[in-house]
């Protein structure tokens, strides 16, 4: 038997089990906000990194990232901006609207930084999430003030429904997880992981039909997500720019960089992210 683990403060409490679903998709794009996916502070990925036993980001690096935290400061869940007005994280975290975002963050043991904490007004959870299957693993939220775009804080790119990113594109993913699965506490100072896409086939030699086309797997190669990490982004290069193309979702009970770690694949959800913004 498999234990999963989803990926976030809650997994330290039980497992998971993933089974299946869908979210059905008509090719459509979003243009993207000007100058989106094109750090100021560019990233320096070694290609061998790892978050567990883990290889700290370079401050500043990685402006979309942000920290999901409760009113007490503790860090549950991560998130991705797209806009000045909108996070994207995975449904699973479970984001209310007494919760926090906080943007332009590297160390979160840190006093010094020059740090955005925002109020989030509303929050769309799909619909189709399937808390049995995760299936449909996302959320957007909608800040009550807007983030103000800086050096360190601006937004990543969305794809389009019809982007193509092959297996073995090299992508990166970012989070404040855990660095050992056994560890007590997450570390203070973003991570950062360079990691390969996979393909549903490959994938699926380690999770069977766990594995839907509403998901997209990476890793298997010495490097994985861990909990903590949840609802963070997996970006890889589009044209220049980082393109959000995988929300942390969920992986191994251990941790395990030789097996993959799944994420809801944002090319099937972009459909449903665009009528949420179109409509709010």
């Amino acid at each position: 038997m498999t234990f999963l683990w989803l990926l976030s403060c809650c997994a330290l409490l039980g497992t998971a089990f993933v089974l299946g679903g869908t979210l059905a998709s008509t090719p459509h794009s979003i243009l993207p906000p000007s100058g989106c996916g094109v750090p100021a502070i560019h990233p320096v990925l070694s290609g061998l990194s790892r978050i567990v036993n883990g290889e700290e980001a370079v401050p500043g690096s990685w402006p979309w990232q942000v920290s999901l935290q409760d009113r007490t400061g503790f860090h549950f869940c991560g998130g991705s901006l797209i806009s000045e007005d909108w996070v994207v994280t995975a449904a699973h975290c479970s984001v209310r609207t007494s919760h926090l975002v906080v943007a332009g963050e590297f160390d979160q043991g840190s006093d010094a930084e020059d740090i955005q904490v925002l109020k989030i007004a509303k929050v769309f959870k799909n619909p189709r999430y399937n808390p049995f299957t995760n299936s449909n693993d996302i959320t957007l939220l909608k800040l009550a003030t807007p983030a103000r775009f800086s050096k360190t804080v601006s937004a990543v790119c969305l794809p389009s429904a019809n982007d193509d990113f092959p297996a073995g594109t090299l992508c990166a993913t970012t989070g404040w997880g855990l660095t050992k699965h056994t560890n007590a506490n997450t570390p203070d100072r973003l991570q950062q992981a360079t990691l390969p896409l996979l393909s549903n086939t490959d994938c699926k030699k380690y999770w069977g039909s766990k594995i839907t086309k509403s998901m997209v797997c990476a890793g298997a190669s010495g490097v994985s997500s861990c909990m903590g990490d949840s609802g963070g982004p997996l970006v890889c290069q589009k044209d220049g720019a980082w393109t959000l193309v995988g929300i942390v979702s969920w992986g191994s009970g251990t941790c395990s960089t030789s097996s993959p770690g799944v994420y809801a694949r944002v090319t099937a959800l972009i459909p449903w992210v665009q009528q949420i913004l179109a409509a709010n």
